[in-house]
């Protein structure tokens, strides 16, 4: 059996050392267009404020680490068209330059995603660049250690814009954020969670410009000027984090996918040909809280889905669980977690829900010292099917978020989460835990 595999990021990845394993008599040939592969680009900030002292230290694996699993890597080789009828690919050596042309039994579409580029004019200058791969992680450290670069505007308050913000406030930059939403992490936390962000940003030094659509750019010599609808900001480098598309030309008018292009998978990673399977960024995943397709893009993801198809690859036997969309970030000293369904996605989506924001503390106050956990649950009016969580505190409270995700993956209710059994310690915890007590709460107003 050939097995061709487009891409070596994190689905990628996973992909083939779950075939190799799994199928170790498969010959299995990847095609990757860049020079290197499994680049954890969520290290990226990390890098660039000092706590990663080495960027190669978000290599996972390599080249060599996946021929020894037993595939065939070929780096620096671009896939340029996929046949699906006649299964075959077309692969340019970016080398040599020479193109050849491949059969296969099975194709794995781990195309991964490329960050939005807008059309605004002006966006070509060499001073706007992007967040997402090795090679802009690189840019942005050397900028990162030019002390003549002095002033950073970041556009889009996402996960990695909101990191990148503290890596260069850190770095000393003067920092400025715009995005054209109302809040920070506007996807991601409810305004109760994204005002204490803005303020702690504020409070560093970093200027926050929400409700802002950047409109053009204008080349300086002295460093480049972004207009606005409501002003206009200077800066020496400005970092563009808008979001993501999937990466998928080379299947369209050939596989079913949304509208924003990502590739429509079946519960076992198989595309609308059953010979083409697909993970990772360049995919809709299935969205447990709402029972539908969303694009997702997140390395966990990617990971799973990759590894499923290793499982899959000749008889469907282990079906993918969907996702709640379970993240988290830290930003200063300042933890924050989600799973599932905000307030306001609830409300974009039409769903009969309502939602509840308490304040506790993690542990006793007997104890020498406590944090107070902001928390908030969402959920389905009638069912009381838990729809979502959200968590901020200056403890961890990370594990919680992924207590929640198991939650809404299993469909629990609100008195389900309100008594289910955990454990009781002064050190880590009340008699009932702040997830018992943030359902109990919203129980006591459903009454």
């Amino acid at each position: 059996m050939k097995v061709i595999i487009i891409g070596a990021t994190h689905a990628g990845t996973a992909t083939i050392k779950s075939i190799t394993k799994r199928h170790p008599d498969a010959v299995v040939d990847v095609y990757e267009k860049n020079d290197n592969v499994s680049f954890l680009s969520c290290g990226i900030a990390l890098t660039v404020q000092g706590e990663v002292k080495n960027i190669e230290d978000l290599f996972y694996s390599s080249p060599e680490i996946l021929e020894a699993a037993g595939a065939n890597i070929h780096m620096k080789h671009e896939v340029t068209k996929v046949d699906t009828i006649n299964k075959t690919v077309t692969i340019l050596n970016l080398t040599t330059h020479e193109t050849t042309i491949e059969a296969y039994d099975k194709l794995v579409a781990t195309t991964g995603s490329w960050p939005v580029v807008p059309p605004i004019p002006g966006i070509e200058d060499e001073r706007v660049v992007l967040s997402k791969n090795y090679s802009h992680a690189k840019e942005l450290i050397r900028y990162a250690n030019d002390d003549k670069i002095k002033r950073v505007v970041i556009i889009g308050g996402g996960y990695i814009g909101t990191e990148l913000v503290e890596a260069f406030n850190v770095k000393g930059r003067d920092v400025t954020l715009i995005d054209n939403q109302p809040t920070v992490l506007n996807r991601y936390f409810d305004p109760e969670f994204t005002k204490n962000v803005a303020n702690m940003f504020v409070n560093h030094g970093v200027s926050v410009e929400t409700g802002k659509t950047v409109q053009a750019f204008e080349s300086k010599d002295d460093g480049i000027v972004i207009k606005t609808d409501a002003g206009h900001f200077s800066a020496d480098l400005v970092i563009m984090s808008v979001g993501f598309r999937p990466a998928t030309q080379l299947f369209k008018g050939q596989l079913e996918m949304t509208e924003n292009g990502a590739l429509i998978i079946n519960d076992y990673m198989q595309t609308s040909d059953p010979d083409v399977f697909a993970a990772g960024d360049s995919v809709a995943v299935h969205y447990n809280p709402t029972g539908e397709n969303a694009y997702i893009p997140l390395a966990t993801n990617a990971v799973r889905q990759g590894t499923l198809i290793g499982y899959n690859l000749t008889v469907p036997t282990v079906k993918y669980m969907g996702t709640q969309s379970t993240s988290g970030l830290k930003l200063y000293d300042l933890n924050m977690a989600s799973s599932g369904l905000t307030g306001a996605h609830a409300a974009e989506l039409g769903l009969d829900y309502d939602s509840l924001t308490m304040t506790d503390n993690f542990r006793p106050e007997f104890m020498s010292s406590t944090e107070p956990v902001l928390m908030t649950i969402t959920w389905e009016r009638g069912s009381q099917r838990i729809l979502g969580v959200q968590l901020q505190s200056k403890y961890d409270i990370s594990q919680s978020a992924n207590t929640a995700s198991v939650a809404i993956q299993n469909r629990m209710t609100l008195t389900d989460l309100a008594f289910v059994d955990m454990l009781f310690q002064p050190w880590f915890d009340r008699p009932f835990n702040y997830l018992n007590l943030l359902a109990q709460a919203a129980l006591d107003k459903e009454a």
